[in-house]
């Protein structure tokens, strides 16, 4: 996925749902912090924009992505014709660190404007450590790829993301164990 990209997702995924902001927690939340093209390549091959709408309980976030899902999620026109999906999720989808919300890294232009023109709409992406933590939290082998690809080329520091991972809810304790395992080479 480009940079791009991930502004079109952001700008289609606030016309649907009506809102002025979204935040960005998968993986293509990096595109927030990095170019393309100072990414590694594990880092962009995900064709998948996870979109979480803002709002002031769970439920209404759940209604709002389901919104999103319906209109470019996948398997969608919106998908066949952009070559990339937009998963509306809510806030049970990524276990976060403290203080996530005041890390995330604004995205705004004219590229997020609509076509008509007028007030931009702004996408908060995830702060690329704190995306690490939620990544390791899940531990799939995709998400450990894209984490060992951050770490190899330098993007992100082994010992913040190490600091950060067990400030995750408490229910995500044998996540943040599993995940301190694996990033203990790294340190």
């Amino acid at each position: 996925m480009r940079r791009d990209q991930l502004e079109h997702a952001i700008r289609t995924a606030c016309q649907i749902i009506g809102q002025t902001e979204v935040i960005v927690v998968g993986s293509q939340s990096i595109l927030g912090t990095y170019r393309e093209e100072d990414l590694p390549d594990e880092a962009t091959m995900s064709i998948e924009v996870d979109i979480l709408p803002i709002a002031n309980d769970n439920d209404e976030t759940a209604r709002l992505a389901d919104l999103i899902e319906g209109v470019a999620g996948e398997f969608s026109s919106f998908e066949e014709l952009h070559g990339f999906s937009i998963d509306g999720v809510d806030l049970k989808t990524s276990a976060l660190p403290v203080g996530w919300r005041d890390r995330l890294v604004k995205v705004q232009n004219i590229n997020t404007a609509p076509p008509e023109g007028g007030l931009a709409f702004t996408g908060w992406c995830l702060e690329a450590h704190d995306l690490c933590v939620a990544k390791l939290c899940v531990l799939r082998e995709k998400d450990v790829n894209f984490v060992a690809a951050l770490l190899d080329a330098g993007l992100v520091n082994a010992e913040t993301i190490a600091v950060r991972l067990p400030t995750v809810p408490a229910d995500q304790s044998a996540s943040v164990d599993r995940g301190l395992t694996w990033l203990s080479p790294y340190r």
